[in-house]
């Protein structure tokens, strides 16, 4: 199991996050003893019931969608944009930012396999002037937060036209790797050059800084496009040999790059946890007896080819944080379903269970009565606390945080986060 062999480690990024943190008057210290009895399949001993708990928020680049605001600001203007959001997360006595620096097949730092992100200059590589991430992780870690380097292994381009991307872009060297699909640009994973090629991308990142996590969202296979076929069938022809058929293929593509990205990241920096943050339904339960209690329209393991669970089976990750991006009663995807299923999943496992919340429906006209309410993402963390597996909660997104258009994220802090805490480690 890979976070059993980080927790012997006491230095690099979650020392020094340990450090910083202290000095801060943090809950719960004196309750760091191990529950008796431990737990099932846990190597070692069992969770201690200190009440560390990640409380985290995402900070979304692409198109800018947080941060930067919009792009071409000066490098000064962008770097206290991005202080501006770490001291939010400090406010707020969160104590993670996740923070995307490979939004579209681009990088926020000096990269030698892909250029500068567009989101920063407005011009895909060209350099912005300053180092983003380094500076990211530096200014976190100065106040006692984590900083998760968040990655789209796949994606290239919200569009599907090759020029428009850097002309040294990797997608125009090598056009062979790219499939058009749904109006944009993704890298095929069926290729296992482009496997190598995006895990040497993001590693790259692990190498240079002192990052806390390496996090991925939902986007492996991209969503299904009614009426639109994923064109890898030669791909298929050419490596799908002795397997039933493409999905079964496409899976196991997908597991290659987890468990692959899972132990290079072991070997470079022990430290550094791997998380994943899938869309919240693996299966449901008329699909799989081992599925949910729900009626998702999309299902991760068939629709995505994201075997979410068994990546939590069989140890390649350290944390799980399911996007459950619905409200408590939802009859097709509901929350309170949801969090109890998850929290089985994890039960006797070393893996992290965060549940991905979704703030930026809070107060928002389009959606149902109970997101007018701001009481309901606190509710979220009230039925969560029931689960002895939750080990907390990460809000999408950052602006959302700061606006908090009918005070739900105020309503979140003054019910359960009144002392800051450090994240589970």
């Amino acid at each position: 199991m890979r976070q059993m062999d980080r927790r012997k480690f006491v230095t690099g990024a979650a020392g020094t996050v340990a450090g910083v943190m202290g000095a801060v008057a943090v809950a719960g210290d004196a309750a760091a003893v191990p529950r008796g009895g431990g737990r099932p399949g846990r190597p070692g001993g069992s969770r201690d019931v200190l009440r560390r708990e990640l409380r985290g928020m995402w900070v979304a680049t692409v198109e800018n969608v947080d941060w930067p605001s919009k792009p071409g600001l000066s490098a000064a203007a962008q770097q206290a944009g991005l202080i501006a959001y770490l001291d939010e997360a400090v406010d707020r006595r969160l104590n993670a930012v996740i923070l995307q620096v490979r939004p579209s097949a681009d990088a926020l730092w000096p990269s030698p396999y892909e250029p500068w992100a567009q989101c920063l200059t407005g011009v895909q590589g060209k350099d912005p002037g300053w180092d983003p991430l380094g500076t990211a992780v530096r200014e976190a870690h100065d106040r006692g937060l984590e900083l998760h380097a968040w990655f789209n292994p796949f994606r290239v381009a919200n569009h599907t036209d090759p020029s428009r991307l850097s002309a040294r872009h990797p997608a125009r060297l090598h056009p062979e790797w790219v499939v058009p699909y749904g109006g944009k640009l993704y890298y095929n994973p069926g290729l296992p050059e482009v496997r190598t090629f995006v895990q040497e991308a993001m590693l790259d990142a692990v190498r240079r800084y002192d990052v806390d996590a390496v996090h991925w969202d939902d986007y492996f296979y991209p969503y299904p496009v009614a009426g639109q076929t994923f064109a890898d069938a030669a791909a298929y022809a050419r490596y799908g040999a002795g397997f039933p058929d493409r999905a079964a293929w496409r899976r196991s593509n997908t597991d290659q790059l987890v468990r692959e990205m899972s132990e290079r990241i072991t070997a470079l920096k022990p430290a550094v946890r791997f998380g994943i943050s899938p869309f919240g339904v693996w299966r449901n339960a008329s699909t799989d007896q081992l599925g949910s209690r729900t009626a998702a329209g999309v299902q991760t393991y068939d629709d995505l080819y994201a075997d979410t669970r068994g990546w939590v089976k069989k140890g390649w990750i350290d944390y799980i944080c399911p996007q459950l991006y619905w409200n408590i009663g939802f009859t097709p995807a509901d929350y309170a379903a949801l969090v109890p299923w998850w929290d089985q999943v994890v039960r006797g496992t070393s893996v992290d269970l965060f549940i991905g919340e979704a703030l930026y429906k809070a107060g928002d006209p389009a959606q149902p009565a109970d997101w007018q309410d701001p009481a309901e993402l606190s509710r979220h963390v009230d039925f969560a606390a029931a689960y002895d597996q939750v080990r907390g909660h990460v809000y999408f997104s950052g602006k959302n945080v700061v606006t908090d258009r009918i005070g739900a994220m105020d309503r979140v802090v003054a019910d359960h986060y009144r002392t800051r805490t450090r994240p589970p480690r």
